[in-house]
């Protein structure tokens, strides 16, 4: 990993926090993701799954994590199984965690090899009467892939039928949406390695850079300070690309009097950020690019100013379209005789600003979390609204990253900047 030591408070604190949901006498099972195959006899680079790093702080492939605090064996309360390295592992693969360094990363004391985990989960698992079994359910994802935590469900199912089988999501989906003060500082750091990517590229980009060049900077950026990589496939879409809400192919050269819109953030520790940024190629926006460019602003700044403790999700994002509508209008994209008459089931202005305002941000992007709670203290939220004109050739996008305390909410990208007249001054400094 590049990214320095997390305090394995976070992963005791966490597990702490997870097993005291659990019915009495349950063992919880979590497994590592899957190492995908890319090509002939590669893989793509391993990403942990974050289910598994919450708990454990274990960023390595092949290991599983046991929990059943109330095994009759103090042992085995806790327990982590890892891939036992070798001299020929050492050579081809590099290094992997010894047993103390497992100890010092995740804060469990109880550490075993994989080829032990067989043997020591059927001396327990018997004692118990539940059994927690880890899923992927975020409600963006659409489930085509039979991932490890599955597989590995359906053969203790044919070992252990007559088990009391649950969902461990339900119980991650209310823990991992509330964000401890260590990973709050590492959210803020991978927002501020976000922050020196985008002031990078302010002093690069000028009419006749490609976009992949743009790409190289950032990701200089962020390697540079010791980010993973990106959060998520950097977005780079200058003139009518910005149009395309996933815009990734970052193959065209950038033209004098096209606005760029940038969607790219880091990620560190796992954890992530997610950043849009709008910016005009020569490094003035012309006085239509800047009408548009401060309507979303404004919308931004109105969005913010509800993203607090009690805030309904649904309520929140019907607010943030009033707004926008009112934006449109003035932009003359919308006719208010139009909106008065509109369905109110496909509003108007959707035709413009077709994505939702704000999602959950933590281990994932798209971080798993309710969508029918109101937001809590410790939740971390983007605010990200756009106004996407085709016919123009201009799409405008904001993005920043909201945390909600007890005292209102912190922009935790405060200091990058977002107004036109400071983007201007960087770019032509």
């Amino acid at each position: 990993m590049k990214y320095l030591p997390v305090n394995d408070a976070l992963f005791t604190f966490n597990r702490k926090n997870f097993v005291s949901r659990l019915k009495p006498n349950s063992i919880a099972i979590f497994h590592s993701n899957d190492e995908y195959p890319r090509n002939g006899d590669q893989n793509f680079i391993f990403k942990q799954n974050p289910d598994f790093f919450y708990l454990s702080g274990i960023d390595q492939e092949q290991s599983v994590l046991v929990l059943y605090p109330d095994c009759p064996n103090h042992q085995y309360r806790e327990v982590l199984f890892l891939r036992q390295t070798s001299e020929l592992i050492a050579v081809w693969e590099g290094h992997k965690y010894t047993k103390d360094e497992a100890r010092a990363a995740s804060g469990i004391q109880s550490i075993f090899w994989l080829t032990e985990y067989d043997t020591i989960l059927h001396t327990i698992i018997n004692y118990a009467d539940n059994v927690y079994i880890n899923t992927n359910e975020n409600d963006r994802y659409s489930h085509t892939v039979p991932y490890r935590d599955m597989r590995e469900y359906e053969k203790l199912r044919q070992r252990y039928p007559l088990h009391n089988y649950h969902r461990s999501a339900l119980v991650l989906r209310d823990l991992r949406v509330v964000k401890s003060d260590i990973e709050i500082e590492l959210t803020r750091k991978a927002c501020e390695i976000t922050r020196d990517g985008f002031i990078r590229v302010l002093k690069f980009v000028k009419p006749g850079v490609a976009e992949y060049e743009i790409e190289a900077e950032v990701i200089h950026e962020f390697i540079k300070q010791r980010a993973t990589g990106h959060a998520y496939n950097p977005i780079i879409a200058s003139g009518k690309n910005a149009n395309v809400l996933h815009y990734v192919e970052n193959n065209q050269v950038c033209n004098d009097g096209d606005v760029i819109l940038f969607d790219w953030a880091a990620e560190y520790a796992n954890y992530n950020a997610d950043m849009s940024r709008s910016i005009p190629v020569n490094g003035r926006y012309t006085n239509r690019q800047r009408d548009v460019y401060n309507a979303v602003l404004r919308v931004m700044k109105a969005s913010i100013q509800m993203i607090v403790a009690g805030t309904v999700w649904n309520d929140y994002h019907d607010e943030v379209g009033k707004i926008m509508t009112g934006e449109l209008i003035g932009l003359g994209l919308l006719d208010k005789h139009d909106v008065a008459k509109q369905d109110p089931k496909a509003p108007l202005y959707k035709k413009y600003f077709m994505h939702g305002t704000s999602h959950h941000l933590g281990l994932d992007v798209h971080d798993f979390a309710s969508r029918y709670k109101p937001f809590e203290v410790g939740n971390i939220l983007t605010c990200e609204p756009g106004i996407y004109i085709p016919e123009e050739g201009l799409g405008i996008r904001l993005e920043n990253n909201i945390l909600i305390t007890k005292d209102g909410n912190v922009d935790l990208m405060s200091d990058i900047p977002i107004e036109a007249e400071h983007i201007e001054e960087i770019m032509n400094s």
